[in-house]
């Protein structure tokens, strides 16, 4: 009976050994998991192999063990565009597309015609004004010029005959561009039509002048009732011009087509949210990066930093700071739904890159500014 007992209380002690044992592993287990810390995420397009360290603030900026080791000190979210901004260019009045005169890729000039739309009226109108303001002008011209108003009706003349040659010069030109695009022109052709534009323009600036220092004489006589009605019908052709113009939609600058969004035949409108044209100039790329508000103070004019982007990974594409905005803002960049309470302002920040890079304007970036 002895004998069974002491076998019984022996068994009892290992099974409480074995217990405690256990019990002590796994507490350890519980506590070592516990400690293991979630290691830090690097920037969505950090090449292959970078070393990874820890991030703070969601700013993407180092904390590597010795500073020697920090190839950047500031990291903020970007997107690459064309020198100057893509220029987004709509329709000016409600019309239908009559001519459309480039494509994607083409490259243009400033004040290029790119798209005519049907003008059959606005050239009525603009016939019947000029056809006005002559009769007008001869029935003036028949009668005696108010006496100290000679001067005045001179310089108006002239202004009135500069803007109708500027006008005549600016459709030859935009016949001579379209012809080289067709191949049918010369550069000859080109080259005479943009200088007698030029000459136009400077032409109306001085008889502009010479007409503002006219008025600007003390005790000037008020016009008589032809002098008056030829104003009026002078006027009545600047609006007839105005609306002429609106059927030809230009090339703000000089820059490449990036997207064209008007067929021929179709319907447009006078509204922003549907550009007809993309223009932007390829020569230059940049990135628009936006520097959360703990950043800003490490950040400075003509920084170096470098660009990375998912589509070439491992690549990196250096560039400088170039322009850095007065004022904190709301972000672009990828926002999504209204505005929270949580969001954070940032800088825009211009990064202009060095080079040729092959980038698209458009696509999603990371900025590193260098220390």
């Amino acid at each position: 009976m002895l004998k069974y007992a002491g076998a019984t209380a022996l068994i009892a002690l290992c099974a409480a050994a074995g217990f405690w044992a256990s019990g002590g592993s796994l507490k350890k287990a519980s506590v070592s998991t516990a400690t293991v810390a979630t290691p830090a995420r690097p920037a969505a397009s950090a090449e292959p192999g970078t070393p990874v360290t820890a991030t703070t603030g969601g700013t993407g900026q180092q904390a590597a063990g010795s500073a020697g080791q920090q190839a950047w000190v500031a990291a903020a979210p970007g997107r690459v565009e064309t020198r100057g901004g893509e220029v987004r260019i709509a329709a000016g009045m409600l019309g239908r597309v009559a001519e459309v005169l480039v494509k994607v890729n083409d490259t243009v000039e400033d004040g290029e015609l790119l798209i005519r739309l049907e003008d059959d009226e606005a050239r009525a109108r603009l016939a019947a004004a000029e056809a006005e303001a002559g009769t007008r002008k001869r029935e003036r011209d028949a009668q005696p010029i108010t006496a100290g108003r000679e001067d005045i009706a001179k310089a108006e003349d002239a202004v009135y005959a500069a803007g109708r040659a500027l006008t005549g010069a600016r459709f030859e030109l935009d016949y001579a561009l379209a012809a080289r695009r067709n191949g049918t022109g010369s550069e000859q052709q080109l080259s005479d039509a943009r200088k007698r534009v030029s000459d136009a323009r400077d032409r109306l600036a001085r008889d502009r002048l010479a007409f503002a220092k006219a008025q600007a004489k003390a005790s000037l006589p008020a016009p008589n009732r032809l002098e008056s009605g030829l104003s009026a019908a002078r006027a009545d052709v600047e609006v007839a011009e105005a609306l002429l113009d609106k059927t030809r939609i230009r090339a703000g600058s000089a820059g490449t087509v990036l997207q064209l969004n008007a067929k021929l035949g179709e319907m447009v409108a006078p509204t922003p949210e549907q550009p007809l044209v993309f223009l932007g100039d390829m020569s230059v790329l940049r990135v628009k990066a936006e520097v959360e508000e703990a950043d800003v103070a490490k950040i400075k004019i003509g920084q170096k930093a470098f660009v990375r982007t998912s589509s070439y990974p491992g690549r990196d594409f250096e560039g400088r700071v170039t322009v850095m905005a007065p004022s904190l803002a709301p972000p672009r960049i990828g926002l999504r739904g209204p505005r929270r309470a949580t969001d954070v302002e940032v800088l825009e920040v211009t990064i202009e890159l060095d080079g040729t890079p092959p980038l698209l304007p458009g696509m999603r970036s990371d900025a590193f500014f260098r220390r």
